[in-house]
């Protein structure tokens, strides 16, 4: 682990499988009460000084995202070994990252003045807030970090950060690189099984807690900090709906329909989740979607050629297999896929599911996996009704050949981002958020940056 800039090794560990064969490969740090105290002890001590020039956090960043790109051939295959995403996507997740880093930098905290005259100047500012806990899930754990540790940063505040105990190993080597360009204490990266995430999101060090993973977590981590009073910026899961209008043009948009729900194996809290067609296109759609499917290469990230890998985790495959069983059982139909694959690791064949409606539970569930429900509808104020009909709320989107008429159907779903033509293309500096129980606050952009700082008025009397 990174703590003050140094190695720390915890007294205990535990194990780390690969999830292309199911078997343990690795050990990582699990932290103790002690190690983490000393972890946020470091980060206290550091932030008056880093907190003190914008100037010196800008170029830090940046030295960051350059450290990152040399480090980036390391880094992606843990990553892959970890998390099981092919070796290719790993180095754009780590391209991502030093991506993230260097937005994040052109980035100004504000200092506006509402009044200035003979009598007064009463100004706004925005001082950060001190030690930030980042907790950060397994689906794309270096880019992840980045979104909040990058902003966390440039605002003056230092961070402890921790990550899934599925992949901490690609986060422990980031917080190694980056020991050479951050000062001491700065950004501390410990590793542990539960309870660990609870201790720090509960210790009275931190005064923020950003957090993005299940809606589940995402409720105690929002009680375990409720009696301290802490900021939260939750990011959680969705099930995000996607609706077909009769007039969109297939050729031309397959292929980002297709990957919008198979990227990183389903495993985007922003992927598409369901997708409403109408009736009169719904085997066209079904077959082109399911011709795609079958024809994907599924196999071990760090193979070549590879454009599926596993399931990142044992309890997400098991999840992912009782659902499809579920349905098909129910009655809905697999038109490619429906079943895991013969061998090890935690492979499922990528998925398409038709006649099925809502009301099945991979329908109105979050599935996080290679599997997509395809939904007939009649009416397009229905589909539209349909899609809204959930507690979730993080991304949606609609296909159209005209793009004006489905923005305006677009604007009425009930989210934190509503695509055209489009869904979850990532879009560094642009906040993102979801409404309902997808999430608590917004990342990226200002008004990410504006999330790690307090807001401060400084009135200034003169005379009268």
């Amino acid at each position: 682990m990174t703590v003050n800039g140094k190695d720390v090794h915890a007294g205990d560990t535990f194990d780390v499988h690969n999830p292309a064969t199911g078997r343990v490969f690795a050990q990582a740090p699990d932290c103790s009460p002690a190690g983490l105290d000393e972890a946020l002890q470091a980060a206290a001590t550091a932030f008056p000084l880093w907190s003190a020039d914008i100037a010196t956090r800008r170029a830090a960043l940046l030295a960051a995202a350059e450290r990152i790109e040399e480090s980036a051939e390391d880094l992606a295959l843990l990553l892959t070994l970890e998390q099981g995403k092919p070796l290719p996507d790993a180095r754009f997740e780590v391209q991502l990252t030093a991506l993230s880093l260097r937005v994040t930098a052109t980035l100004d905290v504000p200092h506006e003045v509402t009044r200035d005259d003979d009598r007064e100047r009463i100004e706004v500012l925005h001082p950060p807030m001190g030690v930030v806990a980042v907790i950060t899930p397994w689906n794309f754990p270096l880019a992840l970090a980045a979104l909040k540790c990058g902003p966390a940063l440039l605002a003056g505040n230092t961070v402890v950060l921790k990550p899934s105990p599925f992949t901490p190993l690609s986060t422990l080597a980031l917080g190694v690189a980056l020991r050479e360009v951050l000062p001491p204490g700065v950004l501390n990266v410990i590793s542990g099984q539960d309870p660990l995430g609870a201790r720090l999101a509960e210790h009275p060090v931190p005064r923020k807690v950003s957090f993005t993973g299940s809606v589940a977590t995402g409720k105690r981590v929002a009680a375990a900090v409720a009696p301290d009073l802490k900021r939260l910026t939750l990011e959680l899961g969705g099930n995000d709906a996607a609706v077909l209008l009769d007039d969109v043009d297939l050729d031309a948009h397959a292929e980002s329909l297709f990957w919008a729900a198979f990227v990183n194996c389903g495993q985007l809290c922003a992927a598409m989740k369901r997708l409403y067609v109408p009736r009169s296109r719904y085997t066209e759609v079904v077959d082109g979607l399911a011709d795609r499917a079958r024809a994907l290469k599924v196999g071990d990230g760090m193979l070549p050629d590879i454009q599926l890998g596993p399931l990142a985790t044992a309890p997400q495959f098991a999840r992912v297999q009782e659902l499809v069983e579920e349905a098909l059982a129910g009655g809905a139909d697999a038109a490619a896929g429906g079943r895991r694959l013969d061998g090890d690791g935690y492979f499922f064949a990528p998925t398409i599911l038709r006649d099925l409606e809502d009301g099945v539970r991979i329908v109105d569930e979050e599935q996080f996996g290679p599997v997509l429900p395809v939904i007939p509808y009649d009416d397009v104020e229905e589909a539209l009704a349909r899609a809204n009909g959930t507690r979730y709320g993080l991304n949606g989107s609609v296909w159209g050949a005209d793009p004006e008429r489905a923005a305006a159907l677009a604007a009425r779903l009930e989210c934190g981002t509503s695509w055209v033509n489009a869904h979850a293309v990532p879009t560094p500096g642009v906040p993102m958020g979801g409404h309902k129980w997808s999430g608590l606050g917004v990342e990226n952009g200002l008004a990410g940056l504006l999330s790690f700082t307090e807001t401060k008025v400084l009135h200034i009397v003169r005379g009268r």
